[in-house]
């Protein structure tokens, strides 16, 4: 390396210095037995992991980790690993989602902190991925990501299994009196049976695509399963890579473009890819700088065909999905129909149409063709009308076509606590036939928008037989999840929103095609009942929870905190001493 390019490393700021705080800094990082030549003048790479027992999505990290380690010092690079936040969604009350801000305060804060020329970010479970994109994108060093992989297929009595569909279909089996609860348990041991996030096309393993499809992560990042060593042998090209990146100060706002967003958004749709994608995105690109609307994912979305045949709009897995070629065959057949930004650059230095141009595809039942697609214009559509002035979401790919269009009586629950008290009471005025409308579960109502927004049916017709009914709530719910579930309702009931005012019998008009979502409710009675209303008691008044409440954007501005969207970049902070 020459003495120009030493000089440049921002990490020489602290190493490179011949005089008291040069001291400091070098003295004390040899305390752990590095020679002074491997960290002075070579390119400090951080390794921001999301490992805890905690998360148990992400519990192979730490063997991830060592691999990037081994990649960085093939390159001639000295890797650090650091810890942070790490969101554990299935562990995490009242939900990971609450603090996927304050992960990504804690990603970039340490990243600007210390003594770093690039970063390779480990992320797995839903919300770490966001949460390290974001805070790495307002801190725009070098970077790449390396998401942990899906888990193996899940198996029960010699069928799959998807961790998150059939939790939830088993749930409402278990309810119908369809399954015991010794099958029920039973069904538990064998769906998760290896490290990784959820194998369906849930959050976790759409985050990962949208990695991809971004450019931030290594081609075949999306799909490798984590128990695959072609995992671990991806980390180490990371490791290798961000060294070069580093070199050519290839920082991430060079990649995450808006022509890398259109890329994304188009992706999402053809892989039938989670709701939860939306509010994410739309965070990311505020970090960027990029002027990202909801209305853009239905422009760039509208007309794409859902191309995976993948668990839960469909019925493969994610270890299927990588065995057909994975995520670069579906960017090959978008490329080939003019729908991608063939020469968005990506972080091996390449357009994205280099990296794709040939992906094979071995299974065409997985990945099918555009002109026979698994499902026809199945991109998620993006709802207005006076119910959701700023916008609401739906996942047609996973929806009933017949509720797609649909007039029914709202059947009002004030709260989650509401729902879950009077579901199951037989004496509940609900059919089929009602649209069931949850409210205060948006970002400032749960706080953290939990994924509650696909309730569960009442009791009473399950036993019928009936599975999906419209739902409606300022919620989200589980990438793994299923139903014409209308979601991120904006503004939230407890905002004000109109979804606030609708009462019990009132009717309600959902129409995909037509993008509207419409309460028949005049406007004279909307503003009596707006005159009466009562804003709800706030959930905290201190700590995290409450800077958030008080902070939080809603959901068709991505739910992140209004005094953290944009970048600072990376400048070097003022002296410790």
């Amino acid at each position: 390396m020459t003495e120009d390019k030493k000089r440049q490393l921002r990490s020489q700021a602290w190493f490179g210095r011949q005089d008291k705080m040069g001291f400091y800094y070098r003295s004390f990082l040899k305390n752990s037995g590095f020679p002074q030549d491997q960290f002075e003048g070579r390119p400090v790479i951080g390794i921001c992991n999301t490992w805890s027992e905690l998360t148990p999505c992400n519990a192979h990290f730490r063997t991830i980790a060592e691999h990037v380690k081994y990649g960085v010092l093939d390159a001639g690079g000295f890797p650090l690993e650091f810890p942070v936040s790490s969101l554990g969604e299935v562990t995490m009350r009242p939900t990971a989602m609450l603090f996927r801000n304050l992960a990504a305060m804690d990603v970039e804060e340490a990243i600007r902190a210390h003594p770093l020329d690039g970063v390779v970010l480990l992320m797995g479970c839903d919300k770490t991925t966001p949460a390290l994109l974001m805070g790495a994108a307002s801190a725009d060093l070098p970077t790449i990501g390396v998401s942990g992989g899906p888990q193996l297929r899940g198996v029960y009595r010699g069928k799959y299994i998807g961790s998150g569909t059939n939790i939830i279909s088993m749930s409402e089996q278990l309810r119908a009196g369809e399954v015991t609860l010794q099958e029920f348990h039973e069904a538990e041991g064998g769906m998760n049976r290896s490290a990784g996030h959820c194998m369906t096309m849930g959050t976790g393993s759409t985050m990962a695509s949208m990695v991809e499809a971004l450019g931030v992560g290594l081609p075949e990042n999306a799909a490798i399963p984590a128990a695959d060593a072609r995992r671990n042998h991806l980390a180490r090209m990371a490791g290798r890579r961000i060294v070069e990146m580093v070199n050519e100060d290839l920082v991430l706002s060079k990649v995450m473009t808006r022509e890398a967003f259109e890329n994304a958004i188009r992706t999402l749709a053809a892989i039938g890819g989670s709701t939860n994608a939306v509010v994410h995105l739309l965070a990311i690109a505020g970090r960027v700088g990029i002027d990202l609307t909801l209305d853009d994912f239905d422009r760039l979305g509208r007309e794409i065909h859902c191309l995976v045949d993948l668990m839960p709009s469909g019925r493969f897995l994610m270890e299927d999905f990588y065995y057909a070629g994975g995520l670069p065959v579906v960017l090959r057949t978008l490329g080939e129909r003019g729908l991608l930004h063939k020469d968005a650059l990506t972080v091996n230095g390449k357009p994205i149409w280099e990296n794709v141009k040939d992906a094979p595809c071995w299974n065409r039942e997985v990945i099918t063709t555009f002109e026979e697609p698994f499902k026809p214009e199945a991109g998620i559509a993006i709802l207005k009308g006076n119910l959701a002035p700023n916008g609401a979401v739906i996942k047609p790919s996973a929806a009933s076509p017949e509720l797609m269009q649909h007039t029914g009586r709202a059947v009002v629950f004030e709260t989650i606590e509401d729902l879950h008290h009077s579901i199951d009471d037989e004496d509940l005025d609900i059919d089929e036939t009602c649209i069931m409308v949850l409210k205060n579960c948006g970002p400032k109502g749960y706080p953290g928008m939990a994924e509650v927004g696909n309730m569960p049916l009442p009791q009473k017709l399950l036993k019928k037989g009936i599975r999906d009914m419209i739902r409606i709530s300022d919620a989200r719910m589980s990438g793994t999840a299923y139903g014409t579930v209308v979601l991120h309702v904006a503004p939230e009931a407890a905002a004000g929103g109109p979804l606030a005012l609708v009462q019990n019998g009132d009717l309600i008009t959902l129409d995909v095609a037509a993008r509207s979502l419409h309460l028949h409710v005049e406007a004279e009675e909307m503003e009596r009942r707006r005159a009466a209303w009562v804003p709800p008691t706030p959930h905290a008044d201190r700590g995290w929870a409450k800077l958030y409440i008080d902070h939080v954007l809603q959901a068709d501005k991505g739910v992140d905190l209004d005094f953290l969207v944009g970048r600072t970049g990376s400048p070097v902070p003022r002296d410790n001493h």
